[in-house]
């Protein structure tokens, strides 16, 4: 009923709170709103509106940006600063050790603690000080402000579709289950620690992750460019960074391995999406050597035939041509054939030289990926050039060896593409976790006032 978290029983008796978000509490807690336990003299409020030119040397203040949840500021030597004129003009916002600073703008909810390194700063006016009075632990409140108690609450009260921001009406009225000092401590403590431990977790299923990306990136591009043979005579490729490559093997630019080097449909397309009809690749859908369509983008057919060189046909090699992801790889499987695609290098094979998977597993190896990085132009704004991709080099085996090095290449990474939705899928419960752990804490779900660390040896009542 009380929706406890398996592993820790709830307070023996709980009372009614009169409150939608928390409808009850343990018996001795209350509910507060978030101005009744705030400073008197330091109320909630915002910062500078106009920080003027940024100073080398000046008072720092935080921006949203700024702020990696629950970790503090993600580069404290970067932080934008203001002149002493304009911080006196806001001193209102200055923050001290200890406060709790929330953003409050389109990304809204992320919580810090101020650190000592920041004490005289300021803020922005995307960003809120909360300092807690005396007489309730700043810890607890903050983990009670990550609850999803609190932003189910923040979110009820966000209007706007394009610029979602939380005001400091509500967050001042956000409503708060209150325990006696003691507990707040004692479930802070617990927290602290509980967090603590699950994110090591999830660190190391993190690294697991990456590890099996090196793995997998590793056993493509030995196949690719040395074959599977470790006893077959090498020779020097003639190509800057591939090294040797088996004796018997080719290299040719991909203009002699295609029959068309074209792209995607590079214009706007508010005027040509619609809700039905042709799936529509994007450089969203290139992941990990596949087109993975989501079913978010549809054009009509007629406009589809209307540009014929981007229609897909299974084998295909397509490379995203521009933005974040420049230089992602991925083939065209027959379950993709004859759709159209956005602002991608379409390659197609000639398949009596190449196959399109092996072409793909070339692209998107270090070698490839070296490549395709050095051809780039644009600096921030990253962009491939047909006209330059056709020029790239690659090891061409004969055709039955590129197809025993595609199988083991996909033998190899199936297992590996196993092991990583497992390591996803960890993290994913984990999170869960975490979430239901500081809601049922914080708000008397679960009873933690026996709750002791490892590490405390006292064995002293915290409550």
């Amino acid at each position: 009923m009380l929706g406890a978290v398996k592993g820790f029983e709830p307070y023996p008796n709980y009372k009614s709170s009169n409150v939608e978000w928390i409808p009850t509490l343990p018996a001795g807690w209350t509910i507060k709103r978030l101005k009744q336990i705030v400073d008197t003299a330091r109320q909630i409020t915002y910062g500078i509106v106009q920080a003027g030119p940024n100073l080398e040397k000046g008072i720092p203040y935080i921006r949203p940006a700024d702020m990696e949840d629950e970790k503090g500021v993600k580069d404290f030597d970067n932080l934008m600063k203001t002149s002493p004129a304009i911080a006196s003009d806001y001193e209102r916002s200055a923050i001290k050790e200890g406060d709790i600073v929330c953003s409050i703008g389109p990304s809204f909810g992320k919580l810090m603690i101020v650190p000592k390194e920041l004490e005289g700063g300021n803020l922005t006016q995307g960003t809120a000080r909360v300092a807690i009075d005396s007489e309730n632990n700043t810890r607890f409140v903050f983990w009670l402000l990550r609850s999803s108690e609190s932003f189910q609450q923040w979110e009820s009260s966000v209007g706007g579709a394009t610029f979602r921001a939380l005001n400091l009406g509500p967050l001042s009225e956000t409503f708060l289950p209150v325990p006696p000092l003691p507990e707040q401590t004692q479930i802070a403590a617990f927290l602290d620690h509980e967090t603590a431990r699950i994110d090591d977790l999830i660190a190391k299923q993190q690294r697991l992750i990456a590890l099996l990306e090196e793995k997998r990136q590793a056993v493509i591009s030995h196949a690719v460019t040395k074959g599977l043979n470790p006893d077959a005579p090498m020779r020097p490729s003639g190509i800057d960074w591939l090294g040797d490559v088996p004796a018997h093997w080719e290299t040719r630019k991909i203009s002699k391995l295609t029959n068309k080097i074209t792209n995607g449909y590079v214009g706007p397309t508010r005027d040509i999406l619609v809700d039905e009809g042709l799936p529509y690749i994007q450089a969203t859908h290139v992941k990990k050597g596949k087109v993975n369509f989501d079913n978010a983008y549809f054009v009509r057919r007629k406009w589809s035939d209307a540009h014929a060189k981007s229609i897909l046909a299974e084998g295909d090699v397509l490379v995203v041509q521009t933005g974040a992801g420049t230089g992602d790889v991925a083939c065209v499987s027959k379950a993709e054939e004859g759709y159209n695609c956005h602002a991608l290098i379409i390659l197609s094979a000639i398949k009596e030289v190449i196959q399109g998977q092996f072409l793909s597993l070339a692209l998107r190896s270090t070698f490839g990926q070296a490549v395709l990085y050095s051809i780039r132009t644009g600096g921030m704004h990253p962009h491939l050039n047909c006209s330059e991709v056709k020029f790239v080099d690659l090891p061409v085996p004969p055709l039955n060896e590129q197809s025993e090095i595609v199988d083991y290449v996909r033998n190899q990474t199936d297992k590996f593409d196993d092991l990583d939705q497992k390591a996803q899928s960890a993290i994913l419960l984990l999170q869960e976790r975490r979430t239901a752990l500081i809601s049922a804490a914080v708000t008397g779900k679960i009873d933690v006032r026996d709750w002791r660390s490892p590490t405390d040896t006292t064995h002293g009542e915290a409550a």
